[in-house]
């Protein structure tokens, strides 16, 4: 098939808001009159396997339409762990190729296609592979999520580092989680990070404390209106 249009969204830890920056890049694009497919390969601490679970259901509001569950969301485990030891546990055998696959049937029919990891990019995955493995495998730049607070740039520039060594094509950075009155540390790390890691810092969002449908909403503005727009809609090749 034709190249990927489309971009995978990794953290630089877990809970740093991907699911969110990943809702918010979708909604941004479905406003521009993208059509934006999104897919979750492996969601864990899914309490109903028979539906998705928030992550995947959040992707979904966002994009604004409904794609199949088994292309949005291929695996479904019941336990809040890494995808490997939730798939020992659940006694289910994880397949590289089928993530693949939906990946490719939903960029078949989509305009760009967004895939949220899990975690970060060393996380385990299957068989000895790590969520790196699917984003080389899928041949999509690379989306850090990063957190606001002490101990960002460490763990930015870590992945950033990570991911050129992995030869993972590294679109850019967006910090996540900014508080409206930051602290030292906090206001101090968008300066950091852009100058330190190799990589342009593509957007800061702000904290949002509100209902889903509105903090999708604020996102996506926060996105429109961030003065590195340029830069955003070009890495994503827009």
């Amino acid at each position: 098939m034709s190249k990927r249009r489309g971009v995978f969204v990794t953290g630089t830890d877990t809970g740093v808001g991907k699911t969110w920056v990943a809702a918010s890049l979708a909604r941004f694009l479905s406003l521009r009159g993208l059509g934006v497919a999104v897919c979750k390969p492996v969601e864990t601490g899914v309490e109903d396997i028979s539906l998705p679970g928030p992550d995947a259901r959040l992707l979904l509001e966002a994009c604004g339409r409904d794609w199949p569950l088994e292309q949005v969301a291929p695996y479904r485990l019941t336990r809040p762990l890494a995808p490997d030891q939730a798939a020992r546990i659940d006694d289910v055998r994880l397949d590289l190729n089928r993530m693949v696959e939906a990946i490719d049937s939903l960029a078949e029919q989509a305009d760009f296609v967004i895939v949220e990891g899990a975690g970060g990019l060393m996380v385990p995955l299957c068989g000895g592979l790590l969520i790196a493995d699917l984003a080389r495998q899928i041949d999509l730049p690379l989306l850090v999520v990063a957190r606001a607070g002490l101990g960002t740039i460490n763990h930015t520039l870590l992945t950033s580092f990570a991911a050129r060594q992995m030869d993972l094509d590294l679109a850019g950075i967006i910090i996540n989680g900014m508080p409206e009155a930051p602290s030292e540390a906090e206001a101090n790390a968008p300066h950091a990070i852009a100058s330190l890691a190799s990589a342009p810092l593509l957007a800061t969002l702000p904290q949002v404390e509100t209902d889903i449908p509105k903090g999708i909403d604020l996102l996506a503005d926060a996105l429109e209106n961030s003065p590195s727009l340029p830069w955003l809609t070009g890495a994503l090749g827009l």
